[in-house]
């Protein structure tokens, strides 16, 4: 797919997502393209599965018109209540551990490890050094109550990675992954180039459907998106809702209906421009911590990436490791809702940490709810505790074996 092109529709996806979540829903909930999602698209249905680019965007399409109709209809709502409440108290802190984690890969703090899988990275190179000190920054900051401190922590580590670069110190290798941290405004003007090659390219249903098994790779490519859409969008709202304090005391999120129908416009939406599915995104959570509370929140999001359009040059050479130190703040804060779960209860205590450890494990916050769910079901099933499942939680762990499954076998 071009990439300027994409680049445009991702952000005319993101900015239609947070103005709907910020005017209709009343949240600080931000959206854009998920990027476990954009992984599925890209890796699995394109590459690995051999579909063209304009396929998945047809079945990201359908999959928005289902989650507008299941929004509608309650359906979303009704999953939403039905998670227990060990389960919403564990999703913030597995929640806050991802996003640290992901902060941690930026950095190059935490690398690839062929015997552990992941493993401890060199703590002398400049991101590593940089993170670390734009962690101490934030910290600092917010202890002394400075407003912004999460945004002036990042800018603060951007500047002193731009001082390493100019005494030699991050030196600058292409080819290597590592790039200048200097705006570069040569090719801005080229922006909206490409965007006519990713705008409204669905195909038509004649060349989706032109055989059986294209009927039924397009009806397992949409349950899938679908899915881990559903359970990503249930997690991140679940987490940075009872972190803002949002639930009432059953556990419910008010106006919810309209927060997922944010999302399932702007995926719908996002679709015909040319990008993949549109989900509340986990960094949400930093502007809660900044004190976020209302739509307001979201819009300013939506301004921001309007902005990117004019300034991608800036916004592009900030690094990974100039805002990881956000995300381990944030991690940090997201946690403490751990305490929340009753660990001395062993059937709440065993799907409250399987919710945690898979969402860190796997990079996915869906399967971190899918293990969590299927666990809870069980045990409190053969522990004689059947009056705490919900009828809705039987039909979702049916639903999250069968996905289990079928994941697996594809």
């Amino acid at each position: 797919m071009n990439q300027q092109g994409v680049f445009v529709a991702t952000i005319f996806a993101s900015i239609i997502g947070c103005v709907v979540m910020g005017l209709v829903a009343n949240y600080p909930f931000a959206l854009a393209p998920g990027m476990g999602l954009n992984a599925f698209f890209t890796y699995t249905v394109v590459m690995n599965w051999g579909y063209s680019w304009q396929f998945a965007l047809a079945a990201v399409f359908v999959e928005g018109l289902i989650f507008i109709i299941l929004t509608l209809c309650n359906v979303r709502e009704a999953l939403f209540n039905a998670i227990p409440s060990c389960m919403k108290a564990s999703v913030s802190a597995g929640i806050g551990l991802f996003i640290a984690f992901i902060g941690l890969k930026g950095a190059n703090i935490v690398i690839d490890n062929n015997s552990n899988l992941v493993g401890l990275g060199n703590m002398v190179t400049p991101p590593a050094v940089l993170c670390m000190l734009g962690v101490i920054v934030t910290v600092v900051l917010m202890k002394r109550n400075v407003k912004g401190a999460i945004l002036i922590g990042i800018l603060t580590t951007w500047v002193f990675g731009i001082g390493a670069q100019a005494i030699g110190w991050y030196k600058v290798d292409v080819e290597a992954g590592v790039y200048s941290l200097l705006p570069s405004f040569s090719a801005s003007g080229a922006l909206f180039d490409g965007f006519g090659e990713v705008f409204f390219k669905i195909p038509k249903a004649s060349e989706i459907f032109g055989s059986a098994d294209n009927i039924f790779t397009f009806i397992v490519v949409v349950f899938s998106f679908l899915f881990v859409d559903l359970f990503d969008t249930l997690g991140t709202l679940m987490g940075v809702a009872e972190k803002a304090g949002y639930l009432n005391e059953k556990g419910e999120l008010p106006r919810i209906k309209q927060a997922f129908l944010a999302d399932a416009v702007g995926t719908t939406v996002g679709a015909a421009l040319g990008t993949s599915t549109v989900t509340t995104f986990v960094e949400s959570s930093a502007g809660v911590m900044e004190g976020g509370r209302t739509g307001l929140t979201a819009i300013s999001t939506a301004v921001c990436f309007a902005l990117a359009l004019f300034f991608a040059p800036i916004f592009m050479a900030i690094p990974s490791f100039a805002t990881a130190p956000a995300l381990i703040v944030v991690g940090v804060l997201m946690i403490d809702s751990i305490v929340k779960v009753d660990f001395t209860d062993i059937t709440e205590a065993l799907p409250a940490f399987l919710t945690i450890a898979m969402m860190s494990f796997t990079a996915s916050i869906s399967e971190g709810i899918i293990f969590g769910g299927i666990t809870y079901v069980f045990v409190k099933f053969f522990s004689g505790k059947r009056k705490e499942i919900s009828v809705m939680m039987y039909i979702l762990a049916v639903l999250f074996i069968i996905k289990l499954i079928v994941s697996s076998l594809m």
